[in-house]
């Protein structure tokens, strides 16, 4: 008997309202300070297309570093191994924008989704398309064909925010390039990272566009392969290991999918061969991590037993 997926989530739904006020939201970022507390929405899309969903899920967010899989995605379709002599794909054990950690290590990132990584991932796209501007056309236009959605756009308001109070992250980059490990411009490219992170977007095109991760690189609906099943293995790997900075091993053991988080509240996971699935509520847990998606998750693989493991 199929799994009526619908009543599952309705009965997360209700479950899970006593978690909207707990955590905080992300005021580090003035854009993202103001985010009413308590919102919550989760939907999943099945190999067939269908979609399944709660709670405000056609309202938009601030993605944040959930845009870090689509630009590792991309990054590695153009490097392949050569890759990572730049980035390394080991979990950090560390804050996600640790300056200590990258001194430690040479300016070579332990991996695409701390800070230093995606930025270092950013720099390696503009290389390639040779111009800030042309790497975020090419993004939007990917992410715009995942998602389904010709209309995703970045909130400039929130990559402006960003940048205003970036200067950590203009430090790594700096930190970066006193070892050799970076190709343009400072500025423009941490610019470029921060709006590619201020892309805004519903869990239901979240979590399109999380299907073709979900089925070895390949939309299952539209059928158009965008990356190699070697390759998507191994952005899925780096989900699990990585997607939730020094949290990632708890998520691991309490949910058991490859995921990825981003301050704004987000996460997105992937049930191989099964389903793509976006939550959404914006305060966070002491690590950053959505603190009611992290438990939403928890309790969709008890429910359903869709864990990897």
């Amino acid at each position: 008997m199929p799994m009526n997926y619908q009543k599952i989530l309705d009965e997360i739904y209700d479950e899970i309202q006593p978690e909207l006020q707990h955590g905080k939201v992300a005021d580090y970022i003035p854009a993202l300070a103001e985010i009413e507390k308590g919102q919550f929405a989760m939907t999943v899309t099945l190999e067939d297309g269908a979609v399944y969903s709660v709670g405000d899920s056609t309202k938009k967010f601030s993605i944040q570093s959930i845009s870090k899989v689509f630009t590792f995605t991309l990054a590695l379709e153009i490097y392949s191994k050569e890759l990572y002599k730049r980035v390394g794909v080991e979990p950090s054990g560390n804050a996600f924008n640790s300056l200590v950690q990258l001194e430690y290590e040479h300016g070579i990132p332990r991996n695409p989704f701390i800070n230093a990584g995606a930025i270092i991932i950013t720099d390696t796209l503009i290389t390639h398309y040779k111009d800030p501007d042309k790497t975020l056309k090419v993004l939007l236009y990917f992410m715009r064909k995942i998602s389904g959605n010709p209309k995703l756009s970045i909130d400039k308001e929130v990559a402006n925010s960003e940048m205003e109070y970036g200067d950590r992250n203009l430090a790594l980059a700096r930190l970066m390039r006193s070892f050799g490990n970076f190709e343009n411009e400072v500025q423009s490219t941490v610019m470029t990272y921060f709006n590619h992170c201020a892309i805004t977007m519903s869990t239901e095109e979240l979590s399109r566009a999380m299907l073709f991760l979900a089925f070895g690189g390949i939309d299952p609906v539209s059928k158009k392969i965008f990356i190699s099943s070697s390759k998507a293995k191994r952005i899925n790997a780096m989900m699990l290991t990585c997607g939730h900075y020094d949290a990632s091993g708890e998520f691991a053991f309490h949910v058991g999918l490859p995921a990825k988080s981003g301050v704004g509240g987000g996460i997105v996971a992937t049930v191989p061969g099964e389903m793509s699935i976006a939550v959404w509520s914006p305060a966070l847990n002491k690590y950053g991590n959505s603190h009611a998606g992290t438990l939403a998750l928890e309790m969709f693989t008890t429910k359903t037993g869709l864990s990897i493991f």
